[in-house]
């Protein structure tokens, strides 16, 4: 083991020895450091877990070993079992070290650095797993990632020269028809482990007539970071968001203690977990959500193709005038826009309608439609079909497509602009069809039992609650991009395409999901937590007062360098 481990630290040795000089007190130990830990240390940690420290490649370099195929590559299922995989593979990249550090799947025989990918991965089995990788990390100074499935659009669950705190394979479940906090009885409740993915929970549901709030990705675990940030949903309307849904947090806090965070045992953490952000208040091992008695739900799905950005301006400006035609049945709506190549720019639809029939479902889609034939756009490939929740929330089937390059740039636009002005709206579809941007995905996951939530026990931005759509716009790369024409791309997000989004709004910032946007947001304290930073700053200070859970865009992260290795 120690000869496997000192080969694989050679080469990340001598890529960081020219930085050890001025490494100080207020950085995280690094290869080459003094401090870093010896063979013979990590060989004790690897005991003390039982055989389940592992050293960790970026997932080319891991599909390159194994010879996995092209649709293992692209298979959400396949990468969950990677340790150094994100699906968004991008941030396993480091673009701007010198020189890059890049492992690519279409490498073209060029050798592979580390990139941002951990070193070493704790395979957890239990809770014990990760106190032992916590205390570890805490006593030697390392930096430490926390990643589940790797389902992360802001590259927090991979951190350069990191220890990882692997959580896929807590994947125990268990139900109960009274879930009780200190005698009082919550109701129908699901505790699942936080590597039990969102398609393995809705079958277990399933099983017992039950269904809860998740969205529509099948290896999204729904106990990760996903309910940490607030997780949206089709049935958002009708249920609220996951963090309103979840009742309990077991979680391993910096000091190595795994507590149980609720309304009564560990209040503050708990309001944080509940919509505080991903990775910024220590290891979920498990998650209490409440469950409902499972309910038939139509699937409508359609496509609207348009001829120029004029033309698609136009109609979404008439989808903003129906968007509330669909509130007396709460359904929830995906509405993506891709901006093909010229001359056409298509618009896929894909809205649930619970306890609602296909007829009916047609029905509530027509006036839409009629619009958008009547300003000359084709609708096609029409079609419902009704059955359980449980089955139809998953579009894609028990699998997502992953492997690609992407970052995203996202706002909450309020139900006040779709009242008001939906012309404004038109006109920014427009303007970033104008500018290029690939995609705008639209998601009415808002209002309903959302607003509803209004004042809910939850560190969710209050935007949320004013809400109608979560709106994200796209940039997506192949390998053979440069990593200064990435960096230049990022730039356009950050500073180009967002301010359009944000001119959507009619605000000054209505906030954007913390879990679907800009890790670069230049004031994402405000953006991502809005009135809550302060009380969350407080209780980081609480719970982690050295920083050991440090993620980009996170609660204290404006204290450290953009790795999250060296103190400001």
């Amino acid at each position: 083991m120690s000869a496997m481990r000192a080969f694989f630290l050679i080469a990340v040795v001598g890529a960081h020895r020219c930085l050890s000089y001025r490494r100080d007190s207020s950085c995280r130990t690094q290869p080459g450091d003094p401090g870093f830990p010896s063979d013979a240390l990590w060989d004790q940690l690897n005991e003390q877990v039982e055989g389940r420290l592992i050293p960790v490649v970026p997932s080319a370099e891991a599909c390159k070993e194994v010879g996995c195929t092209p649709s293992q590559w692209h298979s959400g299922l396949y990468e969950a079992d990677v340790p150094g995989s994100m699906n968004s593979y991008n941030w396993e990249q480091d673009y701007t070290s010198v020189p890059p550090s890049l492992c690519l799947y279409n490498y073209n025989g060029t050798a592979c650095g580390q990139g941002r990918v951990p070193l070493y991965a704790i395979n957890a089995s239990s809770a014990a797993d990760i106190q032992a990788g916590v205390n570890f990390a805490s006593n030697h100074s390392l930096r430490v990632a926390i990643k589940s499935s790797g389902h992360d659009y802001l590259g927090r669950s991979t951190q350069k020269n990191s220890l990882l705190l692997w959580t896929q394979f807590l994947k125990d479940i268990s139900f109960t028809d009274s879930f009780t906090v200190e005698e009082l009885n919550l109701g129908s409740a699901v505790t699942v482990g936080s590597g039990v993915g969102l398609q393995a929970l809705y079958d277990a549901c399933k099983a017992q007539g039950k269904m809860v709030v998740g969205g529509s990705a099948a290896t999204v675990s729904a106990g990760g970071g996903y309910v940490q940030g607030a997780g949206h949903s089709a049935f958002s309307p009708l249920l609220g968001l996951a963090a309103d849904n979840a009742l309990q947090f077991e979680v391993v806090i910096a000091d190595g203690t795994l507590v149980t965070a609720n309304g009564d045992s560990h209040p503050d953490l708990f309001w944080a977990l509940r919509g505080g952000g991903a990775g910024s208040w220590g290891v979920v091992t498990a998650v209490t959500f409440r469950t409902y008695s499972t309910f038939n739900v139509t699937s409508h799905a359609a496509d609207v193709t348009m001829a120029s950005p004029d033309q698609a301006g136009a109609v979404l400006k008439a989808h903003a005038t129906h968007i509330f035609d669909w509130d007396d049945v709460h359904a929830g709506q995906y509405f993506y826009l891709y901006n093909s190549p010229a001359p056409n720019i298509t618009m896929t639809l894909w809205t649930l309608f619970p306890n609602t029939s296909a007829e009916d479902a047609i029905a509530k889609m027509a006036p839409f439609f009629n619009d958008a034939r009547a300003l000359g756009a084709i609708v096609s490939d029409e079609r419902a079909s009704t059955g359980l929740a449980n089955d139809i929330i998953q579009r894609s089937g028990s699998d997502d497509t992953t492997g690609a390059n992407v970052i995203l740039g996202s706002r909450l636009i309020p139900a006040s602009t779709y009242q008001s002005n939906q012309s404004l709206i038109g006109e920014t579809y427009l303007a970033l069809l104008e500018q290029g941007v690939q995609g705008i995905l639209g998601h009415l996951v808002a209002g309903g039992k959302v607003s509803d939530d209004a004042n809910p026990f939850s560190a969710i931005h209050p935007k949320w609650r004013t809400a109608k759509t979560h709106i994200i716009i796209t940039q997506s790369w192949d390998d053979s991009t440069s990593p200064a024409q990435v960096e230049q791309l990022k730039e356009d997000l950050t500073n180009k395409h967002i301010p359009v989004l944000v001119a959507m709004t009619g605000e000054t910032d209505s906030g954007s999901y913390s879990n679907e946007g800009d890790v670069r947001e230049p004031a994402f304290q405000e953006t991502f937590y809005g009135p809550n930073y302060q009380k969350l700053l407080s209780i980081k200070a609480a719970y982690d007062p050295n920083d050991l859970f440090i993620v980009g865009a996170g609660v204290g992260s404006e204290r450290w360098d953009a790795e999250g290795l060296c103190r400001l």
